[in-house]
């Protein structure tokens, strides 16, 4: 029985490694590294997509969808059970520190709600996979994105490499893998 499950395990973890290393997909929607777990699959995709955010150059698209992953990724292990009961306040601080530089390079009110973000972020990122630049632009508008569409999209077409978002990634994985080994569960 153990003989069979490798095979298994083995092209699992190559879905996740496909999946983590995909720009065109929303990593906070899809569930294939976590295995139904959205949280968990976002959180084992975030250090490949996070490590290195100036590689998202002339790719808002991209770039929005990789805030999106952080902004659900402090939201949920701040507020979802059972990430919000066991994780440890270095995990939290690292994704608030994250978010925050985030936020800041892009241009989004550091105050803004997490949902509001994400949604305007999903919306405009859609809008210019439809090669639509103008609608993307009217989403990155309001309170949340004080700079206006033009000037938000300028500087998600060119975010540097953000090290706190990098840190971010890390320990929201590192996390898992504690609370999986803390349950007796492998990743793979």
């Amino acid at each position: 029985m153990r003989q069979s499950l490798r095979p298994r395990r083995a092209a699992l973890a190559l879905l996740a490694l496909a999946a983590a290393g995909c720009t065109t997909q929303d990593p906070a929607a899809t569930y294939i590294g976590g295995i139904g777990d959205s949280v968990r699959g976002a959180a084992i995709g975030a250090p490949a997509l996070f490590r290195d955010t100036s590689r998202f150059a002339g790719q808002p698209a991209a770039a929005a969808r990789a805030a999106v992953q952080l902004e659900f990724l402090e939201e949920a292990f701040r507020t979802e059970v059972p990430y919000s009961i066991t994780a440890s306040g270095t995990v939290l601080n690292a994704l608030r520190v994250g978010q925050q530089e985030m936020r800041q390079a892009i241009g989004i009110a550091p105050d803004a709600p997490n949902g509001q973000v994400i949604v305007q972020l999903r919306e405009a990122a859609a809008a210019l996979d439809a090669g639509s630049p103008a609608r993307a632009e009217a989403m990155l508008t309001g309170p949340a994105f004080p700079l206006g569409g033009a000037a938000t999209l300028a500087r998600l077409s060119a975010l540097p490499r953000l090290p706190r978002v990098a840190e971010a990634g890390m320990a929201a994985f590192m996390e898992i893998q504690r609370m999986d080994s803390d349950r007796g569960r492998r990743m793979f």
